[in-house]
């Protein structure tokens, strides 16, 4: 009867531990794809990096990363603010996982030799919103173009 049980609650709490991953993967994105479009171009090797990212950082197959990557596009797109993805990943992420996210923002702003003032506004504001502070906002950019 306990094993019947056991079974029972893992069914229950697995979706929806899937569907908050999957969220977090989501939320993520969109913030990527904020990035990429703060100036007004989107470059191929942007778009290649922010997909090898997505694999990476989310241990997806490339089909499953070129959806989300869609999938985010069009969020972006439509999205009047970054507070209800930022709000997501302050409640399920560590201050570590905000951190390399952010670590790839940065990555992603320099994927094509250049800063554009618009991407480090954008990332400036995401980092305000997930609470790093202004030191980890420096050190992450120091990171990533090294």
């Amino acid at each position: 009867m306990i094993s019947k049980v056991k079974q029972w609650l893992k069914a229950r709490l697995d979706p929806v531990s899937q569907e908050q991953t999957s969220k977090v993967d989501l939320a993520t994105a969109v913030l990527c794809m904020e990035v990429i479009r703060a100036d007004n171009q989107l470059d191929d090797t942007e778009l290649d990096l922010l997909c090898q990212l997505l694999q990476k950082e989310f241990d997806l197959p490339p089909s499953q990363a070129k959806l989300l990557l869609t999938e985010s596009r069009a969020k972006a797109e439509q999205a009047a603010d970054l507070v209800s993805f930022t709000r997501l990943l302050n409640e399920q992420c560590s201050a570590e996982q905000k951190c390399r996210m952010l670590e790839n923002l940065w990555r992603l702003a320099l994927v094509d030799g250049r800063l554009d003032v618009h991407e480090e506004h954008i990332i400036r504001r995401i980092a305000d919103l997930l609470y790093i502070p202004h030191s980890q906002f420096i050190q992450t950019k120091l990171k990533a173009q090294s």
